[in-house]
């Protein structure tokens, strides 16, 4: 049956997963369903300032004007090449060794299949390249070259429970905390267990070389 509640609209950015935090969702809020909604990186801010969805995995840097950013990892760049290119035989390169390739500048699909015809070589994260792979390219991670980040990031003043609650889910907490609770304290001690025990008539004080003292002492020297 249709469900009547709005969905909880979530962005994405090429290259970001997010199942394991969609599967936490719909296992502790099953009532609102969700909606991923894959989108261009020249998008992923407009898809917040328009309404279009709820939050969105971003790549920075990002326009943070009314926006609250969370920053989640960094990815490793890499670059793609057809299988036959000399660079496929390494394991990294650097910056220089990419001098005179032409760097295609297409949306990341789209290039990757002109990079497996031989023209050109594509730069993208890790995280990117493993979404697009194929059998005649290979990603090469370029060594010297910064890394990306991830964030989570919505509109400041769109901030609501949903929102608050996906981001704790994202941030790692756990199906049995609360938001912005703060743990129960354990009750005081009673009197009954705070009270000293009265001494006995009769009660004599233990000394110091009685047979408790003796024994601790053998079996000091007896764990050495």
């Amino acid at each position: 049956m249709p469900s009547d509640v709005a969905p909880f609209r979530i962005a994405i950015v090429a290259g970001v997963s997010v199942g394991r935090w969609t599967k936490a969702w719909k296992e502790r809020r099953p009532e609102t369903p969700l909606e991923v909604i894959p989108i261009p990186e020249s998008e992923q801010r407009s898809v917040l300032t328009e309404g279009i969805a709820d939050v969105s995995f971003v790549r920075l840097p990002i326009d943070r004007d009314d926006l609250s950013v969370i920053r989640l990892y960094s990815e490793v760049p890499v670059v793609v090449v057809p299988k036959e290119h000399p660079i496929a035989l390494f394991d990294s390169v650097t910056e220089a060794d990419l001098a005179g390739e032409i760097l295609r500048t297409e949306d990341p699909a789209d290039a990757v299949e002109v990079v497996a015809a031989g023209v050109g070589v594509l730069r993208v994260p890790h995280s990117v390249a493993r979404q697009y792979a194929r059998k005649d390219v290979e990603a090469i991670t370029v060594s010297d070259a910064p890394e990306t980040e991830i964030a989570i990031a919505w509109p400041t003043e769109s901030t609501s429970p949903d929102v608050e609650y996906f981001v704790g889910i994202v941030r790692g907490r756990k199906a049995s905390s609360s938001r912005g609770e703060a743990p129960t304290a354990p009750p005081p001690p009673t009197k009954q267990t705070t009270a000293k025990r009265p001494p006995q008539r009769g009660a004599k004080k233990p000394q110091g070389g009685g047979p408790a003292a003796a024994g601790r002492k053998r079996g000091a020297r007896g764990s050495r």
